[in-house]
């Protein structure tokens, strides 16, 4: 998350593998389509109850994809930028991001 995958930044970045790629790809999608059938639901004045639902999924999927990126980032970019010496921002950059992501 953030400065991690800018590419203006490299030297603080891990590049995802090709399969780490296509598995976040294939969620987002998965989420847009979700998001698709929840306007058709609305277009088609379906049952509150019903779309609340659906959307309790999407926000659980986007949430998924989310902590797997805090994760890898953790796992990755904050434990490289340790190694190296520079842990103290990478730690505090961490740390802002997950406050912004559970808000």
């Amino acid at each position: 998350m953030g400065h991690c995958e800018d590419s203006s930044l490299d030297e603080k970045m891990v590049p995802r593998t090709e399969g780490e790629i296509e598995s976040l790809i294939k969620r987002l999608k998965r989420i847009e389509g979700q998001v698709r059938g929840v306007q058709k639901m609305v277009e088609d004045n379906r049952y509150c109850v019903d779309i609340l639902v659906q959307i309790s999924a999407i926000n659980a999927a986007l949430n998924k994809v989310g902590f797997n990126l805090l994760e890898r980032h953790t796992k990755h970019c904050v434990s490289k930028a340790v190694r190296e010496g520079n842990g103290e921002d990478s730690i505090q950059e961490l740390m802002n991001v997950i406050k912004q992501f559970s808000k």
